[in-house]
């Protein structure tokens, strides 16, 4: 298996593909968030409904010879499986390290029915590899107050800014265990926007309609790279300490995002970003003070729902206890965009070009472009997205 950080990319985009082909406006998720809940997920299955889950992780390569495994040995864990489970322990750790530069948080939670027995080898095993510990609550006759103290718990863990991740009549009385994760950001520009430098500009959601946006401008030296195979650049904006930078890939045209997405593959992503692909330029930057948040159902994106729902008689070597699956996949992630820097949580134009002066390259965010913050240390993509709809 490659670096859990190259497979959050890999399922990072391949979410948006399926995401943008019934979304045309903006997407915004975390994949390390979605990465880990499918992580949590994992441990306590077993059979096909691993082996599907496991697909979602691993590269193609080591899920075929991972499902031979598995057909001889249902109901364990194999050695790919512990892999998994070892590097998102790592990852835990990696994200955990406190910073006085920026506010990085990754946590979660297992809320189970109180009246209902898991095994404490599952326990355990949360425990171990994701730092994730079970509070009891009541689905069975107080539904809604245990929804609500899920979504408390979710609130208090991303400064109040991820909210109702479950909706009224989300889960039901037979509900029997819920997985939690969030990823809360919070992180300074290593050189800030000037607040008194922010105009206002048009952003051009296709050559016909445009909006107006405040444009924040800054021109520093920056990451930069304009493809040779593709008709796009990428710019690199760290925060403070360069831990953290985000990716913004803005094509050429202003129509010319959905002309490329199918020639972006997140192997090319990976490689385009690279600190020896990528130059120290001096960059004029417009880039629109933004806010995104959205909220999705993932079992029919990730294929959770064709998981085949297994009850089985109880069996030790099942960690959760017998019976148990996904009811219900839900992502809501929001994020902002300031002169300061940028806040993030989880749970177009006329056909003119501008010529830049001599010494420094434009780059005018006023069209439709992707972005996505990643964490260098664990070459992990905490969150990713498309802008297209100020």
């Amino acid at each position: 298996m490659d670096s859990l950080g190259a497979e959050n990319t890999q399922l990072g985009f391949e979410l948006f593909r399926k995401l943008s082909k019934t979304n045309n406006g903006n997407i915004f998720f975390s994949p390390v968030g979605i990465s880990t809940a499918v992580g949590m997920l994992l441990l306590g299955s077993q059979g096909t409904t691993s082996t599907q889950l496991q697909k979602m992780l691993c590269s193609e390569k080591d899920t075929s010879s991972r499902i031979k495994t598995e057909e001889k040995e249902m109901g364990r864990h194999t050695e790919k499986a512990e892999e998994i489970h070892q590097q998102f322990q790592k990852l835990q750790g990696d994200l955990g390290n406190p910073s006085d530069d920026f506010e990085l948080k990754i946590a979660n939670r297992l809320f189970g029915e109180k009246t209902y027995l898991f095994l404490q080898k599952y326990l355990d095993y949360v425990e171990k590899y994701f730092h994730a510990s079970l509070e009891p609550v009541d689905f069975l006759n107080a539904t809604d107050e245990s929804r609500k103290k899920i979504n408390s718990w979710v609130e208090s863990q991303t400064n109040e800014k991820v909210k109702d991740l479950f909706s009224d009549g989300s889960l039901s009385s037979s509900t029997k265990l819920v997985v939690v994760n969030i990823v809360y950001f919070k992180g300074q520009w290593d050189r800030e926007f000037k607040k008194e430098d922010t105009t206002e500009e048009e952003f051009w959601l296709s050559k016909s309609l445009s909006k107006p946006v405040p444009m924040m401008t800054q021109c520093q030296p920056f990451s930069f790279t304009s493809l040779e195979d593709l008709p796009a650049k990428i710019l690199g904006i760290p925060y403070k300490n360069n831990d953290l930078s985000m990716f913004v890939l803005l094509p050429d045209d202003i129509d010319g995002l959905e002309k490329i997405i199918d020639d972006i593959s997140p192997e090319k992503l990976v490689e385009w970003t690279q600190p020896g692909r990528m130059e120290q330029r001096t960059v004029h930057v417009h880039l629109p003070r933004f806010r995104v948040e959205d909220s999705y159902d993932l079992e029919a994106a990730l294929g959770t729902s064709q998981a085949p729902r297994e009850r089985r008689a109880q069996n030790s070597e099942h960690p959760s206890g017998s019976g148990l699956h996904a009811q219900k996949f839900l992502h809501k992630s929001f994020m902002v965009v300031t002169e300061d820097g940028t806040e993030a949580g989880a749970g177009t134009g006329v056909g003119f070009a501008v010529t830049p002066a001599p010494g420094y390259e434009k780059f005018l965010c006023n069209h439709p472009f992707l972005f996505f913050i990643r964490h260098s240390d664990s070459d992990s993509v905490l969150f990713f997205g498309r802008f297209s709809s100020p």
